[in-house]
């Protein structure tokens, strides 16, 4: 029973795409520390939990699905038979921030 502490195995795997990872660096400069680590704390549950309670399907998309942090919105896609999450975006609310 090796590696088998108290530590839980992701159960998807965690890609973010080069326009989040952008979205996250431009974050990190301008917000607080602590709500930049609430973002991070639920990017990273994602792996463990992809659709969260008080996640939100994005209409008219396959995969795609919100979540809100905050002030923040993070945009992500969930592909089951793969196991995987992929982060698209993470943004500041607005009314702008969906179409």
């Amino acid at each position: 029973m090796e590696g088998k502490e108290n530590q839980r195995q992701s159960v998807y795997r965690l890609e973010v795409s080069p326009a989040a990872n952008r979205d996250l660096t431009k974050l990190g400069q301008r917000i607080q520390v602590y709500d930049f680590e609430c973002l991070r704390t639920a990017i990273d549950n994602l792996a463990n939990q992809p659709r969260p309670s008080g996640g939100r399907k994005i209409k008219g998309e396959d995969n795609a699905y919100r979540i809100r942090v905050g002030d923040y919105r993070i945009v992500y896609e969930i592909y089951d038979n793969e196991n995987t999450v992929v982060l698209l975006q993470v943004v500041r609310r607005s009314e702008t921030t969906y179409g």
